[in-house]
């Protein structure tokens, strides 16, 4: 089960994108401005490349990739 956390990233993710707003329990609040502090990581590499070997984030990790698998 996915919790709230403080990113807003949309349903058509990766189901292998991971970022620490993933991991915190805390409704996400819209009048609190972004830090900027989005570091992603793929889940299937633990790196923030994926398995094939393109950057890994709520922009670039969509349905043009071998790797991507609907959430």
């Amino acid at each position: 089960m996915e919790r709230a956390g403080l990113s807003n990233i949309d349903d058509d993710r990766c189901d292998f994108l991971r970022w620490k707003g993933l991991y915190i329990e805390a409704e996400w609040d819209p009048s609190i401005p972004h830090s900027s502090d989005r570091n992603f990581w793929c889940h299937k590499t633990q790196q923030c490349i994926g398995p094939d070997g393109k950057i890994a984030d709520d922009y670039e990790c969509n349905e043009t990739r071998s790797c991507y698998k609907p959430f």
